[in-house]
């Protein structure tokens, strides 16, 4: 009776051992996939990406969306190249498809009110925000830009952002560099921000 009960937890195991096996593809493909460094726009030096982290970046998410974008269930991927171009990626999962909307409805509201406010948190500054229209891309993704100077040192940067939703997983995407809205390769940002979406599913 004993062997008999030996066998029959060895067999249990294996076969707990088998289903684990079976589910852990399925489990990592729940995750939402990110950009790779080699779809993001076009740039003079090649992209290299950070892995994925769990959470949001340094200061509670984005520029122009700080804290707006909730730690739980988000994860964020950086990237950049060898000169100042620099971008970030983040994705969450909300509760319900409702709060997925709310989400996006707020990040759209950030970014496109981004560069007013900058300019009244930084004397000084000129800021200048633009909406570039929607993306027909899942449940859509929308474009936005944020240019900025400072005449007392003599810099100016531009910001590229996007935000966009599958069912109940928002992504954000930003890409930055030193320059102007004509420096920014707007048409290559939509197409990096379609492929962001579509590898939500």
């Amino acid at each position: 009776m004993n062997k008999l009960r030996t066998a029959l937890a060895t067999a249990a195991a294996a076969a707990l051992g088998l289903a684990a096996l079976a589910t852990a593809p399925a489990q990592a493909a729940a995750q939402p996939a990110f950009l790779a460094a080699s779809q993001m726009p076009p740039s003079s030096t090649p992209w290299t990406a950070t892995q994925v982290f769990t959470g949001v970046p340094e200061n509670g998410g984005v520029l122009c969306a700080p804290y707006k974008i909730p730690a739980q269930n988000t994860r964020y991927r950086e990237f950049s190249t060898e000169l100042d171009t620099n971008g970030v990626q983040v994705t969450t999962v909300a509760r319900t498809e409702a709060d997925a909307v709310k989400l996006v409805d707020t990040l759209r509201g950030a970014l496109a009110g981004c560069g007013p406010l900058l300019e009244q948190q930084n004397p000084g500054l000129q800021a200048v925000s633009a909406s570039h229209g929607k993306l027909a891309v899942e449940e859509g993704a929308w474009v936005y830009s944020l240019d900025t100077a400072d005449p007392q040192i003599g810099i100016s940067d531009i910001h590229l952002f996007s935000v966009g939703r599958d069912g109940r997983t928002v992504t954000l995407v930003r890409w930055g560099q030193m320059g102007d809205i004509e420096d920014a390769p707007l048409t290559a940002f939509r197409t990096t921000m379609k492929t962001a979406v579509n590898k939500l599913q």
